[in-house]
């Protein structure tokens, strides 16, 4: 027998990503916002003056990304950039005060999103589950290079996986 995905706590974890970034957007969308805008507002609400690099860092994308989400951001009137005093050739991002009075409403949304995804379940579960998630992300985010017998471990596990798939075709042409 296969391995059910369906059943796995992986698949749960991503349909509940795919589920809650869809109400994540329906949500920012009634403010003028796409999913991930919110995050640069807010880490710029924290430290207003980043680099590029430093927001692309901070949200574990690529620097083109952060670029096209910044001049979008400008564009609405939300951010602005200005030259690097201590290095020209850099330009920081800062809040305008309009992007600042939309962080007040981002975080409404994510109230308003926890609220929505957390219904019936009870503060001890909540707090478990956030250290489960804790977790997962840290598991998931470990490279082969912090655990080289991870490599090994999965390549085995495919190995595995391929030869009990090439006994049960040959169970299945047998018949």
């Amino acid at each position: 027998m296969g391995f059910n995905f369906k059943k796995s706590t992986t698949f749960r974890l991503a349909q509940a990503a795919k589920a809650q970034r869809a109400r994540s957007g329906a949500h920012l969308s009634c403010i003028g916002l796409h999913p991930g805008q919110e995050a640069v507002l807010k880490i710029l609400n924290e430290e207003d003056g980043k680099t590029m690099s430093q927001l692309a860092l901070a949200l574990g994308v690529q620097p083109p990304t952060v670029t096209k989400m910044v001049t979008r951001l400008s564009a609405q009137g939300l951010v602005f950039r200005r030259v690097s005093e201590s290095d020209g050739r850099l330009a920081r991002v800062f809040l305008s005060e309009e992007g600042r009075d939309r962080t007040l409403q981002v975080d409404r949304v994510w109230k308003r999103l926890e609220k929505e995804a957390l219904v019936g379940i009870d503060d001890k579960d909540r707090k478990k589950l956030r250290r489960l998630l804790r977790q997962v992300e840290k598991n998931l985010s470990a490279s082969f290079e912090d655990d080289p017998g991870l490599e090994a471990e999965l390549e085995a596990e495919a190995k595995t996986a391929e030869a009990q798939a090439n006994n049960l075709r040959d169970l299945e042409d047998a018949d």
